[in-house]
């Protein structure tokens, strides 16, 4: 997909900034520490929502295995708060091995706690979280979560965003910038590797923050609203680019959404959750064939799948 240009983009072509970003606030000084202060290691210190273990190295796509599955079995989580809060109540759902499934529930019932369990982040109160057959809680590491905001660092340039996944994982530099480099026009992303996260529009900076979650090296994706901060026209870009991408580099991904057409869409199979405190209260079957044209959302079989979704959530008369 051409990538869009908005007001404040560097153009493919156009002159560079100078190397040096303008100074953020959190960012690794440049020119040396202050006096009376230690040198900075280089070592950016990250919000744990993006941050991952270091593994073995990652493997070759053609050496995916089929056993990447995610399986949450009775999963219950209350926060003491002030105020206390029970967020769910018995959650149970699978995705099977490269499936596409989607959760949508009202606001606050639980939804993202649930990716937060699977990225290993939070320690649910009780119930289970498996991926692959392996424990999740406790366990960063085991998929790649994006969450709902890029978390692009201002101070690193596209290039350097794209890969840091790849680079706390201790991964090698230089392959996973080759790595990264061969994806960027995938990406919708070719011409802008040495653009700072600045001078690219909302969009390009989503499929930027995707772009270092697949190149994490994981099979698995949990993705938290990724494309809910964004204008109609570019969500629609999105999704479409979203599911291209996916149907070449297969995944196994969980998705929250509070989008009905969105979920029902990209997905196999949506999970619909009540209100606070979350339990599952239906499962719908997404029965069409892949590659989805963008006209199916008028379709009848759509409407009526919509339909089931909705009554699901209480939202129909």
């Amino acid at each position: 997909m051409t990538a869009v240009g908005r007001t404040g983009e560097l153009p493919p072509g156009a002159a560079e900034p100078a190397d040096a970003a303008p100074p953020v606030a959190g960012a690794p000084p440049a020119g040396g520490a202050p006096p009376g202060e230690a040198e900075p290691s280089g070592e950016v210190a990250l919000p744990a929502e993006v941050a991952l273990p270091a593994q073995d190295a990652l493997p070759a796509e053609a050496a995916r295995t089929s056993a990447a599955t995610i399986r949450v079995s009775g999963l219950r989580h209350h926060f003491a708060g002030p105020p206390p809060v029970d967020v769910l109540d018995g959650v149970d759902l699978e995705v099977p091995a490269g499936r596409f499934v989607s959760v949508v529930g009202p606001s606050g019932c639980g939804k993202s706690t649930i990716l937060r369990v699977l990225a290993g982040l939070l320690a649910p109160s009780g119930g289970s979280a498996e991926v692959a057959g392996r424990s999740a809680v406790g366990r960063p590491g085991q998929v790649a979560f994006m969450p709902q905001r890029d978390t692009l660092l201002p101070w690193r340039r596209a290039l350097g965003n794209a890969t840091l996944g790849a680079e706390i994982r201790g991964l090698d530099k230089k392959a996973a910038e080759a790595d990264a480099r061969a994806l960027f026009d995938r990406f919708g992303l070719g011409g802008f590797e040495r653009a700072w996260p600045r001078q690219l529009s909302g969009g390009m900076r989503q499929r930027l923050a995707l772009l270092r979650t697949f190149l994490a090296g994981l099979d698995v994706l949990v993705l938290d609203e990724p494309f809910g901060a964004l204008d109609a026209i570019t969500r629609r870009e999105l999704q479409r680019w979203l599911a291209e991408v996916l149907g070449e580099l297969s995944r196994t991904c969980l998705l929250v959404t509070h989008d009905v057409d969105e979920a029902l869409w990209l997905s196999d199979e949506v999970v619909v959750l009540s209100p606070r405190p979350a339990r599952v209260v239906a499962r719908v079957g997404v029965p069409f064939h892949r590659p989805r044209a963008a006209g199916l959302v008028t379709d009848t079989a759509f409407v009526a799948a919509k339909a089931t979704v909705l009554e699901a959530l209480g939202l129909t008369e």
